[in-house]
C-alpha cells in the first residue's frame, strides 16, 4: 500500500503560479511512476503530468505543456507540480497518483491515489 497526501492548493489569480506537493508513505515510493491528474466539476477525471521512477523521463498533457512542470525528490518521497501561467481552466480537483506502468497517462493505469487538492484560478 501507498498512501498519498496533497498540499499546496488554493486560490490564485489568471497568470499566477502555485506549487502543489504529495508526499507519499508506505511503499518504496522510488519504485513507482508517479502522476498528476485534475478533474473539473461535470468533467471526467483527466491526465495533467507523469513522472518516471528515476525522474529522468516527464511527459505532459497538451494543455499544460510549457506552463507546468512535474519533478519528484526521491530523498523525501515527495512528488511536485508547479504550475505557471495559470488559467480558469486549470480549476479543478488536483490529484497525485502511483503506479508501475511506465509512461502511463490513463487513470486506470494507477494504482494509489491521494484525497485531492482544490485549485481554483480566477480570472
Amino acid at each position: 500500500q501507498v498512501q498519498l497526501v496533497e498540499s499546496g492548493g488554493g486560490v490564485v489569480q489568471a497568470g499566477g503560479s502555485l506549487r502543489l506537493s504529495c508526499a507519499a508513505s508506505g511503499r518504496t515510493f522510488s519504485n513507482y511512476v508517479m502522476g498528476w491528474f485534475r478533474q473539473a466539476p461535470g468533467k471526467e477525471r483527466e491526465f495533467v503530468a507523469g513522472i518516471s521512477w528515476s525522474g529522468r523521463s516527464t511527459y505532459y498533457a497538451d494543455s499544460v505543456k510549457g506552463r507546468f512542470t512535474i519533478s519528484r525528490d526521491n530523498a523525501k518521497n515527495t512528488v511536485y507540480l508547479q504550475m505557471n501561467s495559470l488559467k480558469p481552466e486549470d480549476t479543478a480537483v488536483y490529484y497525485c497518483a502511483a503506479g508501475s506502468q511506465s509512461h502511463a497517462t490513463h487513470a486506470s493505469r494507477y494504482d494509489y491515489w491521494g484525497q485531492g487538492t482544490q485549485v481554483t484560478v480566477s480570472s
